[in-house]
């Protein structure tokens, strides 16, 4: 269909939250909203809520596939990484405009450079200090496309990295770390402007050493990577996040891994074994049994979901930050996470319980619950 309207109860439009109305696409772009019923086909989507499409700014792969996959094998080792952003573009490349998946606005980088505390799933022995040089190959082998780059902050070369990232307009991360507070803080004055995961793999909230997590939820124009799954993280300190930074400073993410929307069972993550059971990833260790949380098997949309359910921010609120907000974390909400006339119209159709009720890409629906 070339012109075509849906029909909603809202729709979450970058100025505000609508009531009912139509939202038009044409040639699969968004086009103008109206009260007032178009002349043109309607899609009826009657009591739903309309929201641009998810923006997971930190997600490692689903349905037995990894970002780091090169060939069926995948590749593991950190100084392959220009393979894998190679790879990612060489794939980007390849796609026509009717290609029916997820768009890649840009590739986030997870490390290597990590220390030993909080290396989580991560395998120590690729953990090296940060190097703009290292990156700089991996840039260009990426043809521009990392947006974002994650460090450990208590590096004494993380200054310098951070610097030389934020004056080329990549997001660089806090994340895997033992920093202090003033180590952190001393990282967001350089240019630094996102929490990984924030209170996993980091040093946590002490009276009398704030932390990582202390600078995550005192600096007032840096985003909170959140993995709203429930495990990751309580409900209780979801809301304590939230309510220290306040929902438009919080992004959330899945931080889904390859096993994600798998059956239960036992996978290989970046060169480590996991076992996926119960709705979560946990390393497996030798004599077979589980050890720690390795990673997410969320969905984006669950997330949002989520936070409603638990009470914590409104609809809009949380569809805002899994799309709006989390565009604007990563750089890139000049091409995704609002509704806005002459963008690809990518949105999610959410029924009043807040279950994902159909996804559109182009305009074209590609999946419907």
């Amino acid at each position: 269909m070339a012109t075509y309207a849906v029909h909603a109860a809202h729709f979450v439009l970058p100025g505000r939250l609508t009531g009912e109305g139509y939202l038009t696409i044409t040639e699969g772009r968004f086009g103008a909203f109206s009260t007032e019923r178009p002349d043109c086909e309607i899609v009826d989507h009657a009591g739903a809520y309309v929201g641009a499409g998810l923006v997971d700014t930190h997600i490692h792969g689903f349905h037995n596939h990894a970002t780091t996959d090169i060939d069926p094998a995948g590749i593991n080792e950190a100084e392959n990484i220009g393979n894998q952003c190679e790879a990612i573009a060489d794939a980007l490349d390849e796609r026509d405009e009717g290609f029916p998946g997820a768009r890649i606005p840009g590739i986030y980088l997870e490390g290597p450079f990590f220390t030993e505390k909080h290396k989580g799933a991560q395998n120590p022995k690729y953990l090296v200090p940060p190097s703009y040089d290292v990156f700089a190959e991996w840039q260009r082998r990426a043809r521009g496309l990392i947006r974002k780059s994650a460090l450990a902050p208590e590096y004494p070369e993380a200054p310098e990295y951070i610097s030389r990232l934020a004056a080329e307009g990549v997001v660089t991360a806090l994340g895997h770390t033992d920093a202090t507070y003033d180590e952190s803080v001393a990282a967001v004055d350089a240019g630094a402007t996102v929490f990984v995961h924030t209170y996993n793999g980091m040093r946590g909230l002490h009276q009398r050493e704030p932390g990582v997590l202390g600078c995550a939820m005192t600096t007032d124009e840096t985003y909170a990577e959140l993995i709203c799954d429930g495990h990751h993280v309580q409900p209780g300190a979801c809301a304590a996040l939230v309510r220290a930074k306040g929902w438009e400073h919080v992004v959330l993410i899945t931080d889904c891994l390859a096993c994600g929307g798998m059956p239960e069972g036992n996978y290989m993550s970046g060169g480590l074994p996991v076992v996926m059971k119960d709705d979560l990833c946990y390393l497996r260790n030798e004599d077979g049994t589980t050890g720690s949380i390795a990673g997410s098997v969320l969905t984006l949309a669950k997330g949002v979901k989520n936070m409603v359910d638990w009470g914590i921010v409104a609809p809009e609120q949380a569809i805002r930050m899994g799309s709006e907000v989390a565009a604007r974390s990563a750089g890139v909400d000049d091409v995704c996470g609002s509704m806005l006339p002459g963008r690809h119209a990518d949105f999610n159709v959410y029924a009043a319980d807040m279950t994902l009720a159909a996804t559109y890409v182009g305009g074209k629906l590609v999946a419907r619950a």
